[in-house]
């Protein structure tokens, strides 16, 4: 009898040249280093900023001494992960009312992934605009939560010209990861999923590139 199959859903932006980036940071180049037709195959050369896309970020990033990528098990990149719609969050901060209905799921699971929409500005001037965050004192009490990480569909936890990094600080704190740049999450909602964010291992990584999927069981 063969059972149904997972709903792998993809949620992460593709890696091109002309890809939003986070202002200032150098833009991806992707050169045909070597090609079919002159050497017998193919192969890319890839310079790219490791927080480029849909990407990780470790404590390390910002914190002094702070866990590296490479300083974690596999493990700790996956896990249940809940998604919580706040899309109808705007012009504010989020807080803890906003998320706190969702408690108790987050509570059995590792990963807690906030759904603002704002995915749906890729590729758009809007997207470096005002999205929401989280207020300090919600990020404050989600890193309580014994969790692995933090995913938003946002270039950053962060305001975009926030120098203090509230969100970030907050999160780093509890030794959790955090993932930014995730697409469309509006498939995920109400839904039990396993999230994975598995990075790229590199030595004394403060970030890298992930493919990042949820993986949906089949209905009963």
């Amino acid at each position: 009898m063969n059972r149904p199959a997972p709903d792998v859903i993809d949620l992460t932006h593709a890696i091109s040249a002309d890809m939003p980036v986070f202002p200032g940071t150098e833009a991806p180049r992707l050169d045909e280093a070597y090609t079919i037709e002159r050497n017998g195959f193919a192969e890319k050369m890839l310079h790219l900023v490791s927080h480029t896309g849909t990407h990780i970020d470790a404590p390390g990033h910002i914190v002094p001494g702070a866990t590296r990528l490479d300083g974690y098990p596999a493990g700790r990149f996956l896990g249940p992960a809940v998604a919580m719609d706040v899309s109808a969050v705007r012009g504010r901060g989020i807080e803890i009312v906003d998320i706190a209905g969702y408690e108790a799921r987050l509570r059995g699971a590792d990963f807690a992934l906030l759904h603002t929409g704002w995915a749906g500005y890729w590729g758009f001037p809007e997207y470096f605009g005002s999205y929401p965050v989280l207020s300090a004192v919600a990020a404050q009490w989600l890193a309580g939560l014994g969790l692995k990480g933090f995913g938003v569909d946002t270039i950053s936890v962060d305001v975009i010209d926030s120098s203090a990094l509230p969100v970030h600080r907050a999160i780093f704190a509890a030794n959790m990861v955090i993932i930014e740049n995730l697409a469309d999450m509006k498939p995920l909602l109400d839904k039990e999923f396993v999230f994975s964010c598995l990075p790229l291992k590199i030595v004394d990584a403060d970030g890298s590139p992930i493919r990042a999927v949820a993986v949906v069981p089949p209905a009963e």
